[in-house]
């Protein structure tokens, strides 16, 4: 008897995980968020050589331009949150 409810177990997780697989993933924001220009745009920047913690710094876009980078571009992917 605890056998068939162990099959039975096992087969309700297996007809259930296909489903859990199918749920969209939220979609982060192509491009950052309009701001003023005194709004600062936060993104994750590379570790330090040497060290595996993760740095955030917030910079105006002309700030992110001037250190070469595109603060649209990187939003996706590296984007934390605007201050404004």
């Amino acid at each position: 008897m605890a056998r068939k409810a162990l099959i039975f177990a096992f087969g309700m997780i297996a007809a259930a995980s296909p489903l859990s697989a199918t749920k969209p993933e939220p979609n982060p924001m192509a491009t950052a968020p309009a701001g003023n220009a005194n709004s600062r745009y936060c993104l994750r920047v590379e570790p330090v050589t040497g060290t595996r913690i993760e740095f955030v710094r917030c910079w105006t876009r002309e700030e992110w331009a001037e250190q070469g980078v595109d603060v649209d571009r990187e939003w996706a992917e590296e984007g934390v949150s605007v201050i404004s």
